[in-house]
């Protein structure tokens, strides 16, 4: 039976990467095919998104819609919600795949279970944007999204600069598998090296902010004094505030995050109010999606990677920023 598994095993090794090879052969060309300027012809999109539950996904989920319209040959699908849940997300890109969409955007759940249904598009001639979160493969026609590493060691430098006699962080972690919750901790781990910082507590909360007031209660409950806290997200950071404030400990501990959403529940807004020390904004990519998907249909050339900039939020400059993102003041 051991040796039937190890032949069963090999044959799907081989089946994979003999799939892999020819998608990365076969990926569809921004360049190769598209219709001209004023054909009169519509281009679908179709968009799969991880979940609508966080903040910064309703937030894409606005800002595509937005700059969809900016392009008239543009027509965006119903964006669908895959609610965290992996398997329902394959079966919604499949069903993209299964309309022939002209343009297949994907910001996937989890990077592995993703992967398959990505080159199932691939092996369909569609081109892919691959938005925010990676998969395992480069059988895609773009990725776009921020640097998760440089934030998360922008975020580390400032845990150190809050801390400079060093002190206990707690850390919220967004899916384990995500890459860029990855990217998030390593950045910020290699930060704090070498200042007298340390990590007393992380866990996953998944990205939402149930899950982190509820971790937060916990740690809270078990003594240990926790000078600042770092959530990946601002979503999970203001979890935490929510939990510090019932146990009236907020003004003892600093919270960090990552998003800079400008909506009043936001990061933004929590740095103008004194209730989060920082975040840095971590962009939505939509504007570029929208653009991206118009030179594709075109048959234009893209970057095959686009890598968006960050900025941390202060309060000299989050009022700025706030009006410069703010979603309300466009139609």
């Amino acid at each position: 039976m051991f040796s039937h598994r190890k032949t069963a095993t090999a044959l799907l090794a081989a089946m994979i990467a003999a799939a892999l090879g020819a998608c990365a052969s076969n990926a569809p060309k921004s360049s190769s095919s598209g219709a001209s300027a004023g054909s009169g012809k519509t281009f679908v999109i179709g968009y799969s998104q991880s979940n609508n539950a966080e903040p910064y996904r309703a937030q894409l989920n606005a800002q595509l819609a937005y700059y969809v319209k900016k392009y008239p040959d543009l027509k965006l699908l119903p964006i669908t919600d895959a609610h965290q849940d992996s398997a329902t997300q394959v079966s919604q890109v499949q069903n993209f795949v299964q309309q022939k969409v002209d343009v297949l955007i994907v910001s996937p759940n989890e990077p592995a279970p993703l992967t398959a249904a990505v080159l199932q598009a691939c092996q369909a001639h569609i081109p892919v944007i691959i938005l925010d979160r990676s998969v395992n493969t480069d059988c895609y026609t773009a990725f776009i999204g921020g640097d998760n590493y440089a934030i998360g060691k922008l975020a580390g430098q400032a845990a150190v600069a809050a801390l400079p006699g060093g002190g206990n962080v707690a850390e919220l972690q967004g899916i384990l598998s995500d890459q860029p919750q990855i990217d998030r901790d390593k950045g910020f781990r290699d930060a704090i090296a070498g200042h007298d910082i340390t990590i007393a507590y992380h866990q996953e909360a998944k990205w939402l902010k149930a899950n982190a007031t509820t971790i937060m209660q916990q740690w809270l409950s078990q003594g240990t004094k926790i000078d600042l806290v770092y959530g990946e997200n601002d979503d999970m950071a203001l979890g935490a505030v929510l939990a510090a404030q019932g146990a009236n400990k907020a003004s003892q501990i600093k919270f960090i995050g990552t998003d800079g959403l400008a909506i009043p529940t936001g990061g933004i807004r929590a740095v103008q109010q004194g209730s989060m020390y920082t975040t840095f904004v971590y962009p939505t990519g939509a504007e570029q999606a929208a653009a991206t998907a118009e030179a594709i249909v075109h048959g234009q050339s893209v970057a095959k990677k686009q890598t968006l900039p960050t900025i941390q939020i202060t309060k000299d400059n989050a009022d700025a920023v706030y009006k410069q993102y703010d979603m309300t003041t466009k139609s």
